[in-house]
Parts: C-alpha cells; sequence; structure tokens
C-alpha cells in the first residue's frame, strides 16, 4: 500500500551546486535544502531540472539523494527527477525506491519527438517501475492529449500533473475531466506569473524557482493570492516578480542559472558555477538582479535560516 506523501503547497526545487571545477558542493546543497525547509518550503524536489538533472552522473545522482535524506529527516516529503533516457531512468527510479524518498517526477524523454501511444509507453514503464508516488511532467517533448492522461490515470503510482506549456485551454480540459484525480501542478517557468490563472481551473499548487533565494516574497505572493488580495498581487508582480521575469528572458539556462546567482547574492555557499551547456549570469544581468533581491529585502523581507536576515 503507498502511504508516501504527496506534495502540497509551494514545492521546493534545490539547485545542484558546484565547485569551480563543477563538481558538485554536496555541503552547498545541504545548505540550500535546510533553507527551503526553516522558508516553509512544504516538500523538495532534487535533481529536477532546476537541480540539472541533464548533468550528472548516476553516482552523483544517489549522492544527491543520500545527502538530501541526511538533512530532511522526514519533516517534508522528497521527490527526486527521472528520465530522458528510459534505461537511465529506470535506474533513477530503483535508486529512489531503495532509499525510500516519496516519489519522482516524470521528465520528458531525450530528443525524440513521441506519438502519444509512445509517451504512455514512457510514462507508464516509469512509473510502473516501483511503488512510489510519480508525476507527469508536461513539457517540451511530453505533450498529452486528453485521451493519453485518461489512461494514465488508471496507473494508481501516478499521482500528480504538473505542466509546463502553458496551453489553458488543454488544462481547462484535463481539470474539468479528471477533477482531484490528480494533484495539479504549475511547473510553469518563473510559475508565479502564471498562477492567478491557474489557481483558477484547478491548480492548488506550483514550483518556485525564487524560493531559492526569496521565499518570503513567494510566501506572501502565494497568500494573497488566495485570499483575493489583488492589490497585493499586484505590488509584488510590479516589485519582483516581472523584474525577475525580464532578466530571465534574457538568455537560455537561465531558469536555472538565474537561481544560483540569487542564492549567492543573499549569502548562501552557492556560486553561480553550472555544468555547459548552460552558462552563467551575465555581470549586467546579476547586478540587476542584486538590486531586486536588495528591494525585496527592504520590502518584503523575512528571511530565516543560511545567510539569514529578518527583515520589516
Amino acid at each position: 500500500m503507498q502511504t508516501k506523501e504527496i506534495p502540497t503547497g509551494i514545492l521546493g526545487f534545490p539547485v545542484t551546486p558546484m565547485n569551480d571545477d563543477l563538481s558538485i558542493d554536496y555541503v552547498a546543497f545541504q545548505r540550500n535544502i535546510e533553507f527551503l525547509i526553516e522558508n516553509g518550503l512544504e516538500s523538495i524536489f532534487i535533481a529536477c531540472g532546476a537541480g540539472e538533472l541533464h548533468a550528472i552522473n548516476i553516482e552523483e545522482y544517489e549522492q544527491l539523494i543520500v545527502k538530501a535524506k541526511e538533512v530532511v529527516k522526514g519533516r517534508v516529503p522528497v521527490y527526486t527527477g527521472v528520465g530522458g533516457n528510459i534505461t537511465t531512468a529506470l535506474q533513477q527510479t530503483k535508486l529512489s525506491a531503495q532509499h525510500q524518498i516519496d516519489g519522482y517526477l516524470i521528465l520528458p524523454p531525450y530528443l525524440i519527438d513521441p506519438s502519444q501511444d509512445g509517451i504512455y509507453e514512457y510514462v507508464k514503464t516509469i512509473a510502473e517501475s516501483t511503488p512510489l508516488n510519480a508525476i507527469v511532467y508536461q513539457r517540451d517533448n511530453c505533450i498529452l492529449t486528453l485521451d493519453t492522461l485518461k489512461k494514465l490515470a488508471n496507473i494508481p503510482q501516478l499521482k500528480g500533473f504538473k505542466d509546463g506549456a502553458g496551453n489553458i485551454e488543454t488544462n481547462v480540459e484535463f481539470t474539468q475531466a479528471l477533477g482531484d484525480r490528480f494533484v495539479w501542478i504549475n511547473g510553469m517557468p518563473l510559475a508565479e506569473v502564471t498562477m492567478p490563472t491557474y489557481i483558477n481551473i484547478g491548480y492548488a499548487t506550483y514550483s518556485s524557482a525564487i524560493s531559492n533565494y526569496i521565499p518570503y516574497v513567494s510566501k506572501q505572493y502565494f497568500e494573497a493570492l488566495q485570499n483575493g488580495d489583488k492589490e497585493k498581487v499586484k505590488e509584488i508582480y510590479d516589485d519582483i516578480i516581472f523584474p525577475i521575469h525580464h532578466i530571465r528572458k534574457q538568455k537560455k539556462g537561465y531558469a536555472v542559472s538565474l537561481i544560483k546567482a540569487g542564492m549567492e547574492i543573499i549569502g548562501l555557499p552557492v556560486s553561480n558555477n553550472v555544468r555547459p551547456p548552460i552558462a552563467p549570469v551575465e555581470p549586467e544581468h546579476y547586478e540587476a538582479l542584486k538590486a531586486i533581491v536588495a528591494k525585496a529585502k527592504e520590502k518584503y523581507g523575512n528571511l530565516k535560516g543560511d545567510g539569514s536576515y529578518v527583515g520589516n
């Protein structure tokens, strides 16, 4: 019987910190996770997109699981990212089950643009490979039709659906047809931008990149959104969300490297090092982010944990 926890609230996606030689800094990784938990994130997803799953080997992957469990100690659910090469994905699910985490997020397959029956078999094979909870991530070359998602809904292990494609018409069809069968997760880049739309069609949770360095902003934003405080939502949009969104769009790969830059700015032991093909943040964009973070600290700051400060 599956008893592992299903993710709710704002979901934390820690990065995989790198040393100057691009080896993994596991101490900084644990500090990242502790920081997210101390600041109220309700689940942790390691080695996913923000964690550079594409760039880590299977030995590093297992070590990330071990280090995550050491610091989490059962306080929140822990999920891993799996996917890409199907053989590697099954190695990743096996390790996730072996280390008794809560579940995994199924990322798109590598390179191939599959048919719907191909996507179904890919997700089914991964989801059924262990008894752990599974969440399918719709984005890039893993775009589902309603018929495919209905078929996948028959798989008991599949508990959640995360959308990173942004087709609202399709998402309305999904949530209306399947209701509470899945946990519906907004996984769009900088999900705070689109969350007002998603929350109105049944998405009650989202993954937050900026929570890695300004989690109090995400918390205040989401509380305002849930409470119908449109003025507060607009204020946070204008002050923080849209300015960061503008920087993020300046260069491909910033969905990862901009997070690391923000963490370095607030004093966490995470450098702006990323493995190719992702590139680090340009100096002018780094300074622009630094100014936004300073404004966030002054106006909204209530940070706990490593590199900590308590604002107004």
